[in-house]
């Protein structure tokens, strides 16, 4: 039993949408009246909810409705059910009761989690098979001979609808196994399918001559500018000066994955890239991600671009158009080469380069203006974010923050711009919302930082109120630390099908439009606004069907590459604690409440202790840590303040 299935039926799932594994199922819930059938519209009865069951106390839990976002029903008397935490279930509302919306568990579907991770541990004398993150058994049946075959610590992928062991991935001992964990939790994968493989390498090199209804804009200097580690190249750009045109060239990906098909398939199943320090995972096949469609210097490539004219006075979007063409990238750049010519420390080495040296420091001027204007109702947050680097035993070998360089917010800016464009074109798509954060998480966020010294003053905006204290947050040298917490008092960006606006951002209307080689979403926008430009009703409609359904599902999928990407780090951290008990070093005190945190602040930054003694250290002091005990199975190091630091005046 799959979520995507409940959600779907949650928005409404068209007959010819049911896949051939799914037909028992829905035909059982039929029988049972928990959906209904409009025509060939199969949609759950108005007096049931799918959902996932929350923490258990006293009888009764909360479930987290899914395929909405309602608040969460109360249910009663689980222990009639036997549900247990983390169970998929179907429930049956309870109209016309007093308080919190409540329900009655009418039948349970399995785990909500469809795999997890579990290893062997010895106990008492006797080995068993424990989940990774709890300890507690999993259930599956297994002989204790079969035990006894493995050594302790050997990890497996488990499969929880069936209680089955899906794969042995190694040793919790081996840092190699980190990767295969982290993985397994959400049944990601690197490998594709071989016939996706053999779709994605029966593509030809771009031959001009076969396209000639594309704009031809190879004469355009364009450059993409990206990661010097990066091979996936989404977007270039080019600046017109006499015309105040930019170019913002997208890989055009829509033309290679054709909707239901093969790679598709595996596109929407993974709809993210996810980025691990040593490698990446693509969304696409790498002869795609990484070659046809990576918008490469010196080669023609397909590309769908947004030509928007700039008013320089008002530094508003005067005209814009979108239209498939064919681009030939002058030259790759990576950030660190553009913040050199920035600071005057690069020079064009050709007619080329001289060009597009020309054009980037005339662009940056716009797009400075164009970030100063858009902060005055949009937010700019300077959490940092970390980079790690492992060695050939994959274990840590340095950490550093990222800083956001002049060159990160020209290309920034760009995309912002044809984000925005791209949202204007459509009422029901994909949007990128982000709602307004609710007035007790902002009490909550007020207070918290009232406890550090801060004075609070409530202005007649959030946005008055969060840009003072963000000044406040920079006299006291802690910008980081205080964004991070306004980032977590918000609300969590998502897709909807319907606009509602991004607060953070300022914007009436957004989505994602510039990432499409490791964002499903963004592949759905192109194919939307394809249909458009096109006055194709026909596949507008096919583009749209289920869109509820796959705006849900798409978020949700953004949230496990970023869970993913945030785990791994965690792993890494947890093997390098181990092998540093007793250690001491600097850190500073992030959380203190539900549980006393700090961050490590030294040679080697970004792990996160579970503190055991505090010395009543305040929130965001600065402290010296002595690590007690690293926990590799659940990646957590636990470890003592034995000294505040006395902060500077």
């Amino acid at each position: 039993m799959t979520k995507s299935l409940l959600i779907r039926l949650t928005h409404g799932l068209d007959e010819q949408d049911i896949a051939i594994d799914e037909h028992q199922l829905i035909n059982d819930f039929l029988a049972k009246e928990y959906i209904t059938k409009n025509g060939t519209l199969y949609k759950f009865n108005s007096k049931y909810r799918a959902g996932t069951l929350g923490l258990i106390q006293n009888g009764t839990a909360y479930l987290n409705v899914i395929g909405e976002y309602v608040r969460d029903l109360f249910i009663d008397n689980i222990e009639a059910t036997k549900a247990k935490e983390g169970d998929l279930v179907i429930a049956q509302r309870l109209l016309g009761k007093r308080g919190s919306p409540s329900a009655k568990i009418v039948e349970v579907l399995g785990r909500a989690l469809t795999y997890s991770v579990a290893y062997i541990i010895t106990k008492d004398a006797k080995k068993s098979i424990v989940d990774l993150k709890t300890d507690f058994p999993i259930g599956i049946e297994i002989s204790q001979s079969e035990l006894d075959s493995y050594e302790d610590g050997d990890v497996f992928k488990i499969n929880n609808q069936d209680f089955t062991i899906m794969e042995h991935l190694g040793n919790i001992k081996d840092p190699l196994v980190d990767e295969k964990i982290v993985l397994a939790h959400y049944n990601k994968h690197d490998a594709f399918e071989p016939e996706v493989l053999e779709i994605a390498s029966s593509f030809k090199e771009v031959d001009a001559s076969k396209h000639p209804s594309r704009v031809d804009l190879r004469k355009l200097a364009f450059c993409t500018i990206d990661p010097v580690t990066a091979k996936d190249f989404d977007d270039a750009i080019y600046y017109h000066e006499e015309t105040t045109t930019l170019y913002v060239a997208i890989a055009d990906v829509s033309h290679y994955v054709e909707p239901f098909g093969a790679i598709d398939n595996e596109a929407i199943y993974r709809s993210f890239s996810i980025y691990l320090p040593h490698r990446s995972i693509p969304m696409l096949p790498r002869e795609l991600s990484e070659t046809l469609c990576s918008l490469q210097p010196h080669v023609d490539r397909l590309s769908y671009v947004f030509e928007i004219k700039l008013d320089l006075n008002t530094l508003e979007v005067s005209s814009s158009k979108v239209y498939e063409a064919i681009i030939h990238s002058q030259r790759r750049f990576n950030y660190e080469e553009i913040d050199a010519l920035f600071e005057g420390n690069l020079e064009a080495k050709n007619s080329s380069e001289k060009e597009i040296f020309e054009y980037i420091n005339k662009l940056r001027v716009i797009t400075d203006a164009l970030r100063v204007k858009r902060l005055k109702v949009g937010y700019s947050f300077r959490s940092h974010e970390l980079e790690m680097s492992l060695d050939e035993n994959s274990n840590i070998l340095s950490t550093t923050y990222a800083e956001e360089t002049p060159s990160h917010g020209l290309i920034e800016d760009c995309m912002l711009l044809a984000n925005k464009e791209a949202a204007k074109r459509f009422t029901r798509g994909i949007f990128r919302i982000h709602e307004p954060p609710n007035q007790m998480k902002l009490q909550n966020l007020y207070q918290e930082l009232a406890g550090i010294g801060m004075f609070i003053n409530i202005k007649k905006s959030i946005k008055e109120t969060i840009t003072e204290i963000q000044k406040q947050a920079e006299e006291m040298n802690l910008v980081s630390e205080v964004d991070t917490l306004i980032i977590q008092s918000q609300m969590q960006a998502r897709y909807a099908p319907i606009n509602a606006g991004h607060f953070g951002l300022g914007f009436d209307a957004y989505t994602h439009f510039t990432s499409p080689i490791r964002r499903y979403s963004d592949l759905i926008v192109h194919r939307l606004l394809k249909a458009i430009n096109n006055h194709d009703t026909m596949e507008g409609s096919y583009v749209l069907r289920n869109i509820e359904s796959l705006c849900m599902s798409v978020s949700e999928k953004e949230r496990e590459a970023s869970t993913i990407e945030v785990e791994f780090m965690a792993r890494k951290f947890a093997r390098w604690a181990a092998e540093n008990i007793d250690g001491v070093f600097n850190a500073r005190v992030t959380s203190t409440d539900p549980y006393f945190k700090a961050e490590l602040h030294d040679t080697i930054s970004g792990a996160r202790f579970y503190i055991t003694q505090n010395l009543n250290a305040a929130l965001f002091d600065d402290v010296k840590v002595r690590i007690d005990k690293a926990d590799i199975a659940k990646a957590k190091i636990y470890a003592s303040i034995i000294e505040i630091i006395e902060k500077e005046i």
